[in-house]
């Protein structure tokens, strides 16, 4: 990987990192637990109970590829980034584009 497609690869990650901790900071907002003083039907009490599932999911989720997106950033610099960890083959340069935290390539994955 060239010193340019490093920086792109590292202002991607930044920017996906920066996305990412947004994204978290609205779901832990919306996975706060719902009050029972709080006057809602039953059929929309339940429906806000799925839709708190749903959110907690995601944050679940969003967290982990937050890690990973750390771990990528770190690292970029590294000669192995950007091989498989699997069978040693270069990542496709699309598929680190697309997802810079991952570790395999298509055929591995």
């Amino acid at each position: 990987m060239s010193p340019e497609e490093k920086a792109l690869m590292k202002s991607k990650i930044q920017a996906d990192l920066e996305a990412l901790r947004s994204d978290i900071a609205g779901l832990e907002e919306s996975t706060q637990p719902i009050a029972p003083d709080v006057s809602l039907g039953r059929l929309t009490r339940m429906d806000a109970i799925q839709n708190k599932s749903v959110n907690e999911a995601a944050l679940s989720e969003s967290l982990v590829k937050l890690e990973k997106l750390k771990s990528a950033l770190t690292k970029l610099d590294e000669t192995n980034f950007g091989v498989c960890e699997s069978c040693g083959e270069a990542i496709a340069p699309a598929r680190l584009e697309y997802m810079p935290e991952t570790t395999t390539c298509v055929n591995c994955a």
